[in-house]
């Protein structure tokens, strides 16, 4: 079961990849992870680095997928940010959290989510 849900997550992040990509985002890093935890897509939309969490599902039987992005997966997500933003020396520059909701083929995109 884990395998399964790997999997439909890792071709959620690639449908979301794409999507962006058409969206005219940088992609600058996918499956990014620190020793806090991992970030699915840093992409840049303008000037802006943008820090995206992809959740996908197949029906509505467990609710909608960004749901599953609560208040701890958020302040997971901050502090993965925070330490990527240290470790690179990025200062001075925008950033934001958005979720990609990919649901039976379909992309909802949650542009400043938290």
């Amino acid at each position: 079961m884990k395998e399964l849900n790997r999997a439909k997550g890792s071709a959620g992040e690639i449908f979301a990849t794409q999507y962006l990509t058409k969206k005219k985002y940088e992609i600058v890093q996918t499956n990014y992870s620190n020793k806090i935890g991992e970030i699915d897509i840093i992409a840049k939309d303008g000037k802006t680095l943008v820090f995206i969490e992809v959740k996908s599902r197949k029906t509505l039987k467990f609710g909608r997928p960004c749901e599953a992005v609560g208040v701890y997966k958020q302040n997971k997500i901050r502090q993965v940010a925070t330490l990527y933003l240290m470790m690179k020396k990025i200062k001075d520059t925008p950033i934001r959290f958005d979720v990609i909701e990919v649901l039976d083929g379909e992309i909802n995109h949650i542009i400043n989510a938290f």
